[in-house]
């Protein structure tokens, strides 16, 4: 039977350092708080509690938790002062059970990867696992130092290590997977005798060393899962690390990327094969492209599924919509939510659509708004058309049925219908239903005057 798993999440750092009204743990890295990272990755592992520990701004945290993650109950341990890291564990004592165990994780260490935090809690055998890495320049980070025999017996910190234990290259990343019952027992007797008056978390390693626990290490498989962040820099160095693995995870899989380094994934991507992603493209949220999709620079795709063969140019923005197959879109279109593009459609220069249906081989091509639309097959919509859905109160819908041709610069005052190959002639406004195969025409009757003499400047 598997032990029963509890999450600390110790998220009560102010973060001074990055000069913002928000705690650090809600700045965000790709499209997410550093914060959500933490709960989306622990939260792939079967976890029994949830404990964050909050301080500053700690109404804002909970608000965001409370809105993007409503779904996970979460137990919620003030840190009113800040006397360490032991101590904001400590705090956590009349909250955890006193049977199973805990991964102690930091809500500003935000890329640990569930696969790394599930081989940790294997890994704790005994009592007690942490996670290490070995690194070139160690300078200033905690030392693992190992007996002869290879097992943990103490972590060093740099001021107090001596020159041998200098050259040691494994670090403490401070991430660590204990028995309750240890932290229940270990966390009372931490204590604050020392040149910081704080309670380090690091003595449990000392306490179970002393009761003849053998403490278990594992590395990540990338140094990034064990990176905090502390000022604006280390964010944006972190942010480009990461966008830089999601970039090489589809480079893998078939993606070609104009310039890996100039495009930002904020959420998740998954692509066919043959996908082509030019300069300055931005995917926000759960996206998908099929097999042949060509996307030109400067597109922003959010929450939206794109069919095999798509073509989108330059500079579009797709919201929460769906696209057919073979589908040309742009350049500079806004696609709104509900959007629904059938296979072989068009969309092209400035063209605006929400909450509309586009019939397959429809053509909506230039400086148009469809809102509240249902278009039919094989339908041509002229240049400056607009389905006028909104009398000030109330939405209506606007129904063109097959074939049907709607002349440039028309106006549709929903509710309406044009019937099957009906044509709506350039320039009118149309209020009433038009009949299938019918010409409609509702424009001013065109007059003129001739030798007309336009007024002078006096």
């Amino acid at each position: 039977m598997t032990s029963p798993l509890s999450v600390i999440i110790l998220a009560a750092g102010k973060g001074t350092r990055m000069q913002s009204a928000k705690p650090k743990v809600l700045q965000t890295l790709a499209g997410k708080s550093l914060l959500g990272h933490v709960l989306d990755t622990c939260h792939q592992l079967t976890v029994d509690d949830t404990i964050i520990v909050y301080g500053f701004g700690g109404e804002q945290v909970q608000d965001h938790i409370a809105h993007q993650y409503a779904h996970l109950p979460i137990t919620w341990v003030a840190q009113t002062e800040q006397l360490g890291t032991g101590h904001a564990v400590k705090v956590t004592l009349s909250e955890l059970p006193k049977d199973g165990q805990s991964l102690i994780l930091y809500g500003d260490v935000p890329l640990v990867s569930c696969q790394t935090l599930a081989t940790l809690q294997a890994a704790n055998t005994d009592g007690m696992s942490m996670l290490t890495l070995t690194v070139n320049n160690p300078f200033g980070l905690g030392r693992i130092k190992r007996d002869q025999a290879g097992n943990i017996e103490a972590i060093v910190e740099q001021k107090d290590a001596t020159s041998d234990e200098q050259q040691i290259q494994e670090i403490n990343s401070g991430i660590y997977c204990v028995d309750n019952a240890l932290l229940h027992k270990f966390l009372p007797k931490l204590s604050n005798d020392n040149a910081q008056q704080e309670y380090y978390l690091t003595d449990i390693v000392k306490m179970a060393v002393a009761d003849g626990i053998t403490i278990a290490a594992i590395e990540p498989e990338h140094t990034f899962e064990i990176e905090g962040v502390n000022n604006r820099q280390q964010l944006a160095s972190l942010e480009r690390t990461w966008q830089g693995k999601l970039v090489a995870d589809l480079q893998e899989a078939g993606v070609q990327f104009a310039d890996p380094t100039r495009v930002d994934i904020r959420g998740t991507l998954s692509a066919g094969q043959d996908v082509f992603v030019d300069v300055g493209v931005v995917f926000e949220g759960n996206c998908t492209l099929g097999d042949n999709v060509y996307i030109e620079a400067g597109c922003i795709i959010k929450n939206a599924q794109i069919g095999n063969a798509c073509h989108i140019k330059p500079y579009c923005v797709i919201d929460k919509a769906t696209v057919g197959a073979g589908v040309d879109i742009g350049p500079f279109a806004h696609l709104r939510p509900e959007t629904i593009l059938s296979d072989n459609s068009k969309v092209g220069n400035f063209v605006e659509i929400k909450k509309s249906t586009i019939g397959h081989g429809s053509k909506v091509n230039h400086l148009s708004y469809i809102g509240d639309a249902t278009i039919g097959t094989g339908v041509n919509v002229g240049a400056g058309v607009i389905t006028c859905n909104y009398d000030g109160v109330n939405k209506s819908q606007t129904i063109i049925e097959d074939n049907a041709f709607i002349g440039s610069n028309s106006s549709l005052v929903a509710p309406v219908t044009i019937g099957d190959t009906a044509t709506v002639a350039a320039g009118s406004v149309i209020t009433k239903d038009v009949d299938a195969n019918a010409l409609a025409f509702g424009r001013a009757r065109q007059t003129q005057k001739d030798d007309f003499q336009r007024p002078t400047k006096k």
